[in-house]
C-alpha cells in the first residue's frame, strides 16, 4: 500500500475516534476528501503531498497534510476547538505498516470564509515515514 494511504488511513481513524472531536463533529464528522452536501462542523484532509527522502538502504518519506477544521458558525474559537485535538491526535498517531520517525505541528491559520461565513482553521503537519519491515 502506498504511504499516503497508510498514513491517511490511520489519521482519518484516529481523529474519528477522538472524543473531543466527536464532542463537536458528532460521529462521521472526519473525511479524507470534501463531503459533498455535508454541514459543518468537520475536518478533512485538504491535502496531502509526499516527497521521496529515501537513505542509503532504506526507502523513506516526508508527508505534508494540511487538515481544514470548519466551524458550524462564524467562530474561530470553534474553529480553534477542533483544530487543537486534531493536532494532539497528530503527533501522538501511530500508523501500521509505517514506523513514523518525526511529527511536527508546522502551523495553525483561521479565517472566516467569505463564501460561506463560516470560521475554518488550518492545520499543517509534517510526518516523516519508513515503511516498517516485519523479521
Amino acid at each position: 500500500m502506498h504511504p499516503i494511504s497508510l498514513l491517511q488511513t490511520a489519521l482519518v481513524s484516529a481523529l474519528g475516534s477522538d472524543p473531543a472531536l466527536l464532542a463537536i463533529t458528532g460521529p462521521d464528522g472526519v473525511f479524507d476528501a470534501a463531503p459533498k452536501g455535508r454541514a459543518p462542523p468537520y475536518v478533512v484532509i485538504a491535502r496531502h503531498d509526499v516527497l521521496s527522502r529515501d537513505g542509503d538502504l532504506a526507502p523513506a518519506h516526508e508527508h505534508r497534510l494540511l487538515l481544514h477544521c470548519w466551524a458550524d458558525q462564524p467562530s474561530r474559537q470553534r474553529a480553534l476547538a477542533m483544530a487543537e485535538p486534531v493536532v494532539a491526535v497528530a503527533l501522538a498517531l501511530n500508523a501500521p505498516g509505517l514506523v513514523l520517525s518525526h511529527i511536527g505541528h508546522v502551523r495553525t491559520d483561521s479565517v472566516i470564509d467569505e463564501a460561506t461565513g463560516l470560521a475554518r482553521a488550518a492545520v499543517a503537519i509534517r510526518v516523516f515515514s519508513e515503511p516498517a519491515f516485519s523479521p
